[in-house]
Protein backbone atom coordinates (compact mmCIF):
# COMPACT_ATOMS: atom_id res chain seq x y z
CA UNK A 1 0.00 0.00 0.00
CA UNK A 2 1.09 3.56 -0.77
CA UNK A 3 0.64 6.71 0.48
CA UNK A 4 -2.31 7.60 -1.65
CA UNK A 5 -3.92 4.48 -1.38
CA UNK A 6 -3.40 4.67 2.28
CA UNK A 7 -5.17 8.30 2.00
CA UNK A 8 -7.98 6.70 -0.08
CA UNK A 9 -8.55 4.32 2.81
CA UNK A 10 -8.76 6.93 5.46
CA UNK A 11 -10.90 9.54 3.59
CA UNK A 12 -14.15 8.37 5.00
CA UNK A 13 -13.50 8.78 8.53
CA UNK A 14 -12.66 12.58 7.34
CA UNK A 15 -16.12 13.26 5.38
CA UNK A 16 -14.26 12.14 1.99
CA UNK A 17 -12.49 14.81 2.14
CA UNK A 18 -8.66 13.95 0.79
CA UNK A 19 -7.00 17.07 1.33
CA UNK A 20 -8.00 17.11 5.22
CA UNK A 21 -7.00 13.39 5.37
CA UNK A 22 -3.72 13.65 2.94
CA UNK A 23 -3.39 17.09 5.37
CA UNK A 24 -3.48 14.69 8.64
CA UNK A 25 -1.17 11.81 7.39
CA UNK A 26 1.41 14.29 6.65
CA UNK A 27 1.15 15.33 9.57
CA UNK A 28 1.55 12.16 12.06
CA UNK A 29 4.64 11.46 9.23
CA UNK A 30 6.45 14.33 9.97
CA UNK A 31 5.55 14.57 13.60
CA UNK A 32 7.48 10.85 13.88
CA UNK A 33 10.30 11.80 11.73
CA UNK A 34 10.67 15.35 13.69
CA UNK A 35 10.74 12.81 17.10
CA UNK A 36 13.28 10.43 15.68
CA UNK A 37 15.38 12.78 13.91
CA UNK A 38 15.93 14.30 17.80
CA UNK A 39 16.90 10.85 19.00
CA UNK A 40 13.47 10.91 20.70
CA UNK A 41 11.98 6.95 20.43
CA UNK A 42 8.14 6.73 19.28
CA UNK A 43 5.84 4.63 20.68
CA UNK A 44 2.57 3.80 19.69
CA UNK A 45 0.61 1.06 21.69
CA UNK A 46 -0.32 -2.04 20.37
CA UNK A 47 1.58 -1.25 17.03
CA UNK A 48 5.23 -1.06 18.04
CA UNK A 49 8.23 1.60 18.26
CA UNK A 50 10.17 3.82 16.21
CA UNK A 51 14.34 3.93 17.21
CA UNK A 52 17.10 6.01 15.88
CA UNK A 53 19.98 3.19 16.36
CA UNK A 54 23.94 4.13 15.65
CA UNK A 55 25.20 1.47 13.26
CA UNK A 56 29.52 1.47 13.74
CA UNK A 57 32.11 1.18 11.02
CA UNK A 58 32.20 -1.94 9.68
CA UNK A 59 34.35 -3.76 7.63
CA UNK A 60 32.40 -5.42 4.57
CA UNK A 61 32.73 -7.35 1.18
CA UNK A 62 31.95 -6.19 -2.61
CA UNK A 63 30.27 -9.05 -4.03
CA UNK A 64 31.04 -8.56 -7.45
CA UNK A 65 34.79 -8.29 -6.72
CA UNK A 66 35.81 -9.56 -3.45
CA UNK A 67 37.15 -7.32 -2.27
CA UNK A 68 37.11 -6.00 1.28
CA UNK A 69 35.74 -2.29 1.89
CA UNK A 70 35.21 0.22 4.96
CA UNK A 71 31.72 0.78 5.48
CA UNK A 72 31.28 4.34 7.59
CA UNK A 73 29.52 5.00 10.39
CA UNK A 74 25.83 5.56 10.11
CA UNK A 75 22.56 6.35 11.82
CA UNK A 76 19.18 4.12 10.60
CA UNK A 77 15.65 3.95 11.88
CA UNK A 78 14.70 0.84 13.93
CA UNK A 79 11.19 -0.17 14.40
CA UNK A 80 9.81 -2.60 17.18
CA UNK A 81 6.68 -4.18 16.62
CA UNK A 82 4.25 -4.70 19.46
CA UNK A 83 3.24 -7.98 21.09
CA UNK A 84 0.26 -7.07 19.48
CA UNK A 85 1.10 -6.68 16.32
CA UNK A 86 3.74 -9.55 16.64
CA UNK A 87 -0.26 -11.45 17.71
CA UNK A 88 -2.42 -10.65 14.90
CA UNK A 89 0.49 -11.32 12.50
CA UNK A 90 0.64 -14.71 13.82
CA UNK A 91 -2.34 -15.46 13.60
CA UNK A 92 -2.86 -16.20 17.80
CA UNK A 93 -5.09 -12.66 18.15
CA UNK A 94 -7.79 -11.71 15.74
CA UNK A 95 -8.21 -7.91 14.79
CA UNK A 96 -11.30 -6.23 15.92
CA UNK A 97 -13.56 -5.22 13.21
CA UNK A 98 -12.58 -1.96 11.92
CA UNK A 99 -13.72 1.18 12.95
CA UNK A 100 -16.65 2.24 10.39
CA UNK A 101 -16.70 5.93 9.72
CA UNK A 102 -19.20 8.47 11.40
CA UNK A 103 -22.76 7.69 9.82
CA UNK A 104 -23.96 11.74 8.96
CA UNK A 105 -27.66 12.55 8.30
CA UNK A 106 -28.72 12.61 4.88
CA UNK A 107 -29.79 15.87 4.04
CA UNK A 108 -32.80 16.48 2.91
CA UNK A 109 -33.78 17.24 -0.52
CA UNK A 110 -34.74 21.09 -1.04
CA UNK A 111 -38.64 20.68 -2.30
CA UNK A 112 -38.56 22.76 -5.54
CA UNK A 113 -41.02 26.26 -5.32
CA UNK A 114 -43.52 25.41 -7.60
CA UNK A 115 -44.93 28.87 -9.57
CA UNK A 116 -48.06 30.10 -7.97
CA UNK A 117 -51.60 28.88 -9.98
CA UNK A 118 -51.80 32.96 -10.45
CA UNK A 119 -48.60 33.54 -11.39
CA UNK A 120 -49.09 30.88 -14.57
CA UNK A 121 -52.02 31.85 -15.48
CA UNK A 122 -50.64 35.42 -15.96
CA UNK A 123 -47.97 34.07 -18.16
CA UNK A 124 -50.85 31.91 -20.39
CA UNK A 125 -52.62 35.22 -20.54
CA UNK A 126 -50.07 37.02 -21.84
CA UNK A 127 -49.00 34.70 -24.30
CA UNK A 128 -52.57 34.70 -25.60
CA UNK A 129 -52.77 38.37 -25.88
CA UNK A 130 -49.55 38.34 -27.76
CA UNK A 131 -50.97 35.73 -30.64
CA UNK A 132 -54.68 37.74 -30.89
CA UNK A 133 -52.74 41.03 -31.29
CA UNK A 134 -50.53 39.13 -34.36
CA UNK A 135 -53.35 37.81 -35.58
CA UNK A 136 -55.95 40.88 -35.88
CA UNK A 137 -52.79 43.16 -36.73
CA UNK A 138 -52.72 40.61 -40.29
CA UNK A 139 -56.75 40.85 -40.03
CA UNK A 140 -57.32 37.35 -39.64
CA UNK A 141 -60.68 35.91 -39.59
CA UNK A 142 -62.12 35.48 -36.09
CA UNK A 143 -62.37 31.71 -36.85
CA UNK A 144 -58.60 31.50 -36.96
CA UNK A 145 -57.98 34.08 -33.83
CA UNK A 146 -60.26 31.71 -31.95
CA UNK A 147 -58.78 28.34 -32.65
CA UNK A 148 -55.18 30.05 -31.92
CA UNK A 149 -56.58 31.37 -28.74
CA UNK A 150 -58.15 27.49 -27.79
CA UNK A 151 -55.06 25.98 -28.33
CA UNK A 152 -52.95 28.10 -26.32
CA UNK A 153 -54.79 27.63 -23.06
Amino acid sequence: MNKAQFIALLAPHFDNNKKETARAVDIVFDTIVRSISKGEDVMINDFGKFKKVDRAARKGRNPFTGETIQIKASKKVRFLPAKALKEVISGARKLEAAPKPPVKAAPKPAAKKAAPKKAAKKVVKKAVKKVVKKAVKKSAPKKAVKKVVKKKK
